[in-house]
């Protein structure tokens, strides 16, 4: 097993340093259509109502698997040739949102709010875009075969989303409130000025952030579109138009069902899809959980949101080092179980009755182990992309898992009502949701050694080797 000096030697190296900011440029727009846009809206007059219409932009990060194939084919215009495949497309996205603040700066909400939407949709399809290329840039400064690194990048990765968002919305917040003391009228419109230059800021750190050569992939990327060419049976301009859009859609797909199987393949599509409901159904009518119970908004301030950050980015540390120390596939298992098992705290919180003390343990819980089972997810999914399509099938795979936490933890509220507001019941039940997912798991534990591409994945303290 690897020592904790040598598992904590990952987080250390030069290359978690570029990982942790192409996190902060991943989690900084977060900022401007959450935070920045609600509390500019609510300085204006709006209604709760328009504010909350104004959320449905975030949902453009839930299909952006959907061009996905494109970002991962397409050459920028004459930034590729400079910078590098991934780093264009990441630049020129930041262009846009740098064109949209400057354009949030010269408008206002109450004359014209559709203009105000439609930029902050513009951004959010613009960061959604971007999380695509940015995660196969992070997955592309790790090696294959690495997969401690691996871990420790995902680890990595997460601080720094959460750095960029917290931090971003404290640079948001501070200078919008220096503007207002400062009496500057429009405030806010000032404010987006400031985080333009943050943006900018973001840019020439990007500048550090080193891409591979994409000859192999580009060689690999061409290899399967002669394939699909030659099975499609086209020739001319019609046929290579034919087997390029082909080869950009369906090869991704195509090679990730040929690495690994039918079988296979679908139980690790079953398993990503399952794996983070209860977690889901939970975290939608926890805070409806708190009030319910007796909590005031304060208390749940300090313990859900004060705690809940601080303990997010430390257990998302250690979540990695335990990982890196006891291997992808076990993590997967014992962060599953953990998570499933803190459920168990909220349910005894509600048979109980309201106790601070039981509060505070079951959130820290909570977020310990939603924090290790993150790291460990986004790990695992990280390796099993073919680094063909890096872009694509990362934004697919991270897809099907946003899916089946919207898709089933919208009917959390309507499971609750059914019980008849049991919500000991409920948090049993959420419990009990991880166990399909393991069950695809352990399925197919014989076989993600081949899976893993050459990885060394510990399989319950043995040590595999898969194919080359």
């Amino acid at each position: 097993m690897t020592s904790i000096a040598q598992s904590l030697s990952f987080y250390f190296e030069r290359r978690m340093v570029r990982i942790l900011l192409l996190g902060i440029i991943s989690g900084f727009p977060w900022v401007l259509i959450g935070s920045a846009l609600s509390l500019w809206l609510k300085d204006d007059g709006l209604s709760r109502t328009a504010i909350g219409w104004a959320g449905l932009i975030f949902g453009v990060y839930a299909f952006n698997f959907l061009w996905a194939p494109l970002i991962d084919r397409i050459r920028v215009p004459w930034l590729t040739d400079r910078l590098g495949h991934r780093r264009a497309w990441i630049v020129s996205l930041q262009l846009v949102i740098l064109l949209c603040l400057a354009a949030w700066s010269a408008v206002e909400p109450t004359a014209n709010l559709t203009g105000v939407i439609a930029i902050g949709l513009v951004i959010a399809i613009a960061s959604a875009t971007q999380d695509i290329t940015i995660d196969a840039l992070r997955i592309e400064q790790i090696g294959k075969t690495e997969g401690e690194a691996m871990a420790a990048g995902a680890a990595t990765a997460v601080v720094g989303w959460w750095t960029g968002y917290k931090l971003g919305g404290v640079v948001a917040l501070k200078a919008a409130d220096a503007f207002r003391n400062a009496g500057v009228e429009h405030y806010w419109q000032a404010t987006f000025l400031v985080l333009g230059v943050v943006v900018v800021l973001c840019n020439i750190g990007l500048m550090f952030v080193r891409e591979a050569s994409v000859a192999e992939r580009m060689a690999a990327q061409a290899e399967d579109e002669s394939l699909v060419a030659s099975r499609i049976g086209l020739s001319g301009g019609f046929g290579r138009a034919g087997a390029w859009l082909a080869g950009t859609v369906l090869s991704p797909l195509m090679s990730f069902f040929r690495r690994n199987g039918v079988a296979v393949a679908a139980a690790v599509l079953g398993f990503i899809f399952l794996f983070k409901i209860g977690e889901a159904f939970l975290g939608r009518m926890s805070v409806i959980f708190y009030k319910e119970i007796g909590f005031s908004l304060s208390d749940i301030a300090l313990y859900s949101k004060g705690l809940g950050w601080v303990t997010t980015v430390v257990f998302t540390v250690l979540g990695g080092l335990v990982a890196i120390r006891i291997g992808l596939v076990r993590a997967m298992f014992v962060s599953g179980f953990a998570m499933a098992a803190t459920n168990l705290l909220f349910a005894v919180l509600a048979w109980t009755g309201k106790s601070e003390l039981l509060f505070a343990v079951a959130v820290v819980m909570d977020d310990l182990t939603s924090a290790f089972a993150t790291v460990t997810f986004v790990a695992f999914i990280s390796m099993l992309v073919d680094r063909t399509y890096t872009a694509t099938q990362y934004a697919l795979l991270a897809s099907i898992g946003t899916a089946g936490r919207t898709l089933f933890a919208a009917s959390s509220g309507a499971l609750v009502d059914w019980l008849e507001g049991d919500w000991g019941t409920f948090f049993v039940i959420t419990t009990l949701m991880v166990l399909p997912s393991l069950v695809c798991l352990w399925a197919i534990r014989g076989r993600l050694g081949a899976m893993l591409a050459g990885a060394r994945v510990r399989l319950f303290g043995k040590q595999v080797e898969s194919a080359p």
